[in-house]
């Protein structure tokens, strides 16, 4: 599979940048974009980058990164490993300086993402108990005195977790248990005759709120996002037969069961039985998905389901959405902004180096 690197996008300055009459921006600062990217040569960085192109810094690391987590209330992010990494990277926004290397808990690693607790006391981070391969953690860590401290984990009541986020109460998580088993220091999927994907809800001290599934057990729950009504999206990756028909985009809504978004077969089989990120517009109510195995880019109404962009995008990436639209990146071309206030939605490239960035985008 094409490679691709981390994209998160993080509100840092202050005015307003604007690019041919259109703003990024969601609360009148300018954005800087933070990534986990490698170069040419395979080495490993965090790295921020303005809008406009410019390199804010460009952090050599030892390991691969995945998901970027920023502090609440302080220039921090964590830099989580991609699995089955066991480093994470605590970097100061302002200057890329690395504050400290996170090294894993033995007999653990790390799954790829991470939160915050909105108190910036606590992280929280999707781990494998590896003497259990496949048994999902969530490791607790105390940020104190600038530094991150691990101060126990819980269950996430299922096998290979990935994504990990909070309902807007701010109290309540949401894991996605992706079902696979894997060893340390291994990438192979174990147990493809008997996954077992599921969506969790629990409170932070580790009681199990609900747990749901859908239909096929080898439909891979990976990737969230919630709106702040609560509606929460996840995207799957299918590890069936390529002609299985699978339920790659799902949906659960306040007070309603995990069930399947309502995609039409074309959309569906455009997918190649493979999501990566996921995003949702609050204030359009539109809900964007990126598909790099098939080389596609989607937006639908969140509330109808109607399909209101279906665009081709090669080895499309991470997808964030900002105050007009959605910026979406690509492991191989360029990264793109689509102005979606009326339609037909428009999309502008942005001035960012191509290639080399990884499926997720964070605008804080």
């Amino acid at each position: 599979m094409l490679r691709r690197q981390v994209l998160t996008l993080a509100s840092l300055l202050l005015g307003a940048v604007g690019l041919g009459g259109w703003t990024l921006s969601r609360k009148g600062a300018s954005p800087l974009l933070l990534s986990a990217r490698d170069d040419a040569d395979g080495n490993h960085y965090a790295v921020g980058y303005r809008l406009d192109g410019t390199q804010a810094f460009a952090t050599r690391v030892a390991q691969r990164c995945h998901d970027i987590v920023e502090h609440p209330g302080e220039p921090v992010a964590l830099f989580v490993a991609r699995r089955p990494g066991t480093e994470s990277y605590l970097v100061d926004l302002r200057d890329g300086r690395l504050l400290q290397t996170l090294a894993s808990q033995p007999d653990r690693h790390f799954y790829g993402h991470g939160v915050w607790h909105r108190s910036g006391d606590w992280v929280y981070t999707t781990e494998n108990d590896t003497r259990d391969p496949g048994k999902g953690m969530l490791g607790r860590y105390r940020y104190q005195d600038g530094r991150l401290v691990h101060d126990g984990e819980l269950s996430t009541h299922g096998l290979g977790p990935h994504q990990v986020s909070w309902l807007p109460d701010g109290e309540t998580l949401v894991v996605a248990n992706g079902g696979i088993r894997t060893e340390a220091e291994s990438r192979v999927e174990m147990n493809l005759d008997a996954m077992e994907p599921s969506l969790v809800l629990m409170r932070r001290d580790g009681t199990l709120l609900s747990k749901e599934t859908l239909p096929q057990p080898m439909n891979s729950i990976r990737h969230l996002a919630i709106a702040k009504d609560g509606t929460l999206v996840a995207g799957q990756q299918y590890m069936g037969d390529a002609s299985d028909r699978a339920d790659l985009l799902a949906i659960k809504r306040p007070g309603q069961p995990f069930q399947p978004f309502p995609l039409d077969d074309e959309q569906r089989l455009a997918m190649l039985q493979y999501t990566a990120s996921v995003a949702i517009h609050d204030e359009l109510r539109l809900v964007a998905l990126t598909a790099p195995r098939g080389n596609r880019f989607f937006i639908w109404d969140l509330d109808s389901g109607a399909v209101r962009l279906d665009a081709p995008l090669p080895d499309c990436a991470g997808v964030g959405a900002v105050k007009d639209g959605f910026v979406v990146t690509s492991g191989q071309g360029r990264c793109r902004f689509y102005d979606c206030r009326s339609a037909p939605f428009s999309v502008t490239p942005l001035q960012l180096p191509a290639s080399f960035w990884d499926n997720h985008l964070h605008l804080a």
